[in-house]
């Protein structure tokens, strides 16, 4: 019962907020800043990772069987997030396009 009030307080409150000024411009530019921001982060992030995951594979490799192998999973998993941010900014500005294409031209 009270999760129901809450969610139809929530719908109220997001209806009353549509319908009360949210102008196409602001929405155009929060999605134009979303999309610089991960274009600009993510690259940096994952070449931070790359770079982690190696330095970890590495001094793993100078230690005993079990330090070895956890090295190797934590290497393994930096590798991985980097190749997700990677691949999140390739498809990020298709996505958002097809998302929020009608609101013309987002720049990013």
């Amino acid at each position: 019962m009270k999760l129901g009030v809450l969610v139809a307080l929530l719908l109220i409150a997001g209806i009353a907020y549509s319908t009360s000024g949210m102008m196409l411009s602001n929405v155009q530019n929060a999605v134009s800043q979303l999309c610089f921001s991960l274009k600009s982060l993510l690259p940096v992030t994952a070449m931070t990772m790359l770079i982690f995951g190696g330095v970890i594979y590495a001094a793993g490799q100078m230690m005993g069987a079990e330090t070895r192998a956890r090295a190797n999973v934590w290497a393994t998993a930096c590798l991985t997030g980097s190749l997700i941010a990677i691949l999140i900014v390739v498809v990020a500005t298709p996505v958002l396009q097809s998302i929020y294409g009608d609101l013309g031209t987002i720049e990013c």
